[in-house]
């Protein structure tokens, strides 16, 4: 069971950073939320994994889960949900602005279109 959960978290980590490298905000946001779901089921499985075991506490309790870090993991879901909300709105308010969902704003030619795509102006001249 251990060995599954390392590699969940490992799994969630690797993409979660593959997708935070990338140029485009969209990927950019989901690369944070897949690391901030690591970071909860890292934090649940610190509080050891006991399956099967009865919710009634006796003298060795020794072999239950300690609920320290599931509280955590609540408050981390609620924060991460909402910074996710705020990315989310940030990036969409900088598409509107710029056309654009690269990170650094430069603006890509659509593929296909090459040099193409750009119409010359036409410059009049006397004012006719």
């Amino acid at each position: 069971m251990e060995f599954l959960v390392a590699s969940a978290i490992g799994g969630l980590t690797t993409a979660g950073v593959y997708l935070l490298l990338r140029a485009r905000t969209f990927s950019v946001v989901l690369g944070i939320a897949l690391l901030s779901y690591a970071t909860n089921v890292f934090l649940f499985a610190m509080g050891r994994l006991a399956p099967n075991a009865p919710p009634v506490i006796s003298s060795l309790a020794v072999s239950y889960t300690d609920p320290l870090p599931q509280a955590l993991v609540l408050t981390a879901i609620v924060i991460s949900f909402g910074m996710t909300a705020v990315l989310v709105v940030m990036a969409l308010c900088s598409y509107l602005e710029n056309d654009s969902d690269h990170i650094d704003g430069a603006v890509l030619s659509h593929p296909g279109q090459g040099e193409s795509a750009v119409l010359p102006v036409e410059v009049s001249e006397g004012g006719r």
